[in-house]
């Protein structure tokens, strides 16, 4: 292994060669900028290589060496410059998995997921089997709408109460809706509430973005609606923030739970007793028995707030990284109930997830990577669809159709005692001599 190291490094050193160490030295003297390499050199491949030049002299690295084996070769950085990341120096690659197929709403999917956790793969494609056998499974979009709240203060809270009952009335949302619209042929504004804390108001807006996820886009509108505001009738209005924290981003919180953020979906399916058993190897009881237990009683005794369940975040999140979604978001996407009952007189089991806050989208951001999109390719919702949101709908409905799966499964074996064997049997293997 060392010396496959050594020669990774040495060949990384050979590709730097030919006036990049000269671009290295003007990096380390202060010379040339480090964050805009890619603008100053005009070529991003080799802005690459200089960054991690300069950055094997950094403090703060413990070993130069390693950096020469971060992979680097073979990337499209021009897709990433100015739209994914910043400083860049390599890229690192995640095993990527299928679950399938996957029967829903009468179309099959094989549902790519990107994950270092042995066993989760195998065990979210045993649940499609299930669910296949069965039929299938049907999902639904209940709303669909991305948020943004600005933290506005006034010089009293009357003025604040003011503001919101101005934000409240059908007419004046009409107006801000005109002025959101002059910022994007995509975007709409569908609704706003405003609450208010002391002289603090937080106005809530919804809004449609197509198939985009929608953060940027929403953000500019508001932006457009509050200098509107502004330069009227709200003269008074400080903008403290574009956030708030009640939109509410990245964080576990009650409003996304309760009013949804994103696509609010629901997918079900019922799975007939002798699927459970030769499938899942479990009985309809005891799975539900366990559910009950586990999702809503334990869940209920540890305070969680949108945690019923046993792993969304699991199939969320590795289905996010496969298909170029902000990975971060997984926080608020996996807030999911799930709920098992038996059904039929007891013979067969009905499976739910209900989940409120499923943010994706399937333009921009991620997706304009060539091995995401070709992700989104494979479920067949790349790009926009031919119905404004309709590829993004579509997008979430996979993924609580997944996290269906990858429920059941799991509770299938924890109330079979089959988990540890499952993870022993893929998620551990010799060391290497």
């Amino acid at each position: 292994r060392k010396e496959l190291d050594r020669a990774m490094v040495a060949h990384t050193d050979t590709a730097v060669g030919n006036g990049v160490d000269a671009v290295v030295e003007k990096v380390c003297n202060d010379e040339l900028p480090v964050h805009s390499l890619e603008r100053e050199l005009g070529d991003c491949a080799r802005a690459v290589l200089v960054r991690r030049e300069w950055l094997k002299r950094q403090p703060g690295v413990a070993s130069a060496e390693a950096v020469g084996r971060v992979p680097h070769e073979g990337f499209d950085y021009d897709a990433v410059h100015g739209a994914c990341a910043e400083m860049v120096f390599g890229y690192i690659p995640l095993p990527v998995g299928v679950a399938g197929p996957l029967l829903l709403n009468g179309k099959t999917y094989q549902v790519p997921l990107a994950t270092v956790e042995g066993a989760l793969i195998a065990s979210t494609r045993r649940g499609c089997k299930a669910i296949t056998a069965a039929g299938g499974a049907s999902a639904a979009v209940l709303s669909q709408g991305m948020t943004r709240a600005p933290v506005i203060r006034f010089p009293s809270a009357i003025r604040a109460a003011a503001f919101a009952a101005w934000m409240h009335d059908p007419a004046n949302l009409a107006v801000a809706q005109e002025q959101f619209a002059t910022t994007t042929r995509f975007g709409r504004l569908t609704s706003c509430r405003v609450t208010v804390a002391g002289r603090y108001a937080y106005a809530r807006f919804v809004c449609a973005t197509g198939d985009a996820m929608g953060m940027n886009m929403v953000s500019k509108g508001v932006s457009a609606v509050l200098d509107f505001l502004s330069a009227g009738s709200f003269g008074d209005l400080e903008l403290l923030g574009l956030s708030g924290n009640v939109c509410c981003d990245k964080k576990a919180a009650a409003v996304n739970w309760i009013s949804g953020r994103g696509c609010s979906v629901v997918a079900e399916a019922t799975i007939p007793g002798h699927v459970v058993e030769s499938v899942l190897k479990t009985t309809v009881a005891a799975a539900c028995e366990l559910n009950v237990a586990k999702n809503l009683i334990g869940s209920a005794m540890a305070g969680a707030l949108g945690g019923f369940n046993a792993h969304a975040s699991n199939i969320v999140t590795a289905l996010y990284l496969a298909c170029g979604q902000d990975a971060a978001q997984n926080v608020e996407s996996s807030q999911c109930i799930t709920l098992l009952e038996p059904a039929n007189g007891g013979a067969d089991l009905h499976v739910s997830v209900t989940m409120p806050s499923i943010e994706v989208g399937t333009v921009g951001g991620g997706t304009i990577l060539a091995p995401q999109r070709a992700c989104l390719e494979m479920l067949g919702v790349a790009g926009a669809g031919q119905e404004a949101g309709s590829h993004a709908r579509e997008l979430a409905t996979v993924v609580a159709g997944a996290v269906l799966a990858g429920e059941l499964s799991l509770l299938a074996a924890l109330s079979a005692g089959h988990l540890m064997r499952a993870h022993l049997a893929h998620n551990r293997k010799p060391a290497a001599p």
